[in-house]
């Protein structure tokens, strides 16, 4: 059964724009690859560290949404940790709506528009 899952990434902001793209794809690729849909890519930027991480001072951040197996997101949790460009990475299982509150969260929407 497919979850919906949020994945940030930490991109060493050395790289170039074209080589954080790269990254940002080869990781929504795998996902596609095994059967997952991926939603919405948020590309944050350049961000400045609180603390030094693995001799850098900035990173770049990048949101991914995506709906995968379990076993989808394993594989994607290790591809990500051995790839250099990836400072750092968290996969995050966001909530499921039920039922009643996707007909809730469809009538307030709804109301607004």
């Amino acid at each position: 059964m497919k979850r919906p899952y949020e994945v940030v990434l930490i991109i060493d902001s050395a790289l170039d724009e074209d080589a954080i793209r790269a990254t940002v794809d080869k990781a929504t690729d795998l996902v596609k690859a095994q059967g997952g849909l991926v939603g919405r890519v948020e590309k944050w930027g350049r961000k400045r560290f609180a603390y030094e991480l693995k001799n850098r001072w900035e990173g770049y951040y990048a949101v991914v949404e995506l709906d995968a197996e379990p076993e989808v997101v394993a594989e994607l949790d290790r591809v990500l940790s051995i790839s250099d460009e990836v400072l750092r990475h968290k996969i995050i299982r966001t909530p499921e709506l039920s039922s009643k509150q996707k007909v809730a969260a469809k009538s307030v929407s709804e109301s607004v528009a």
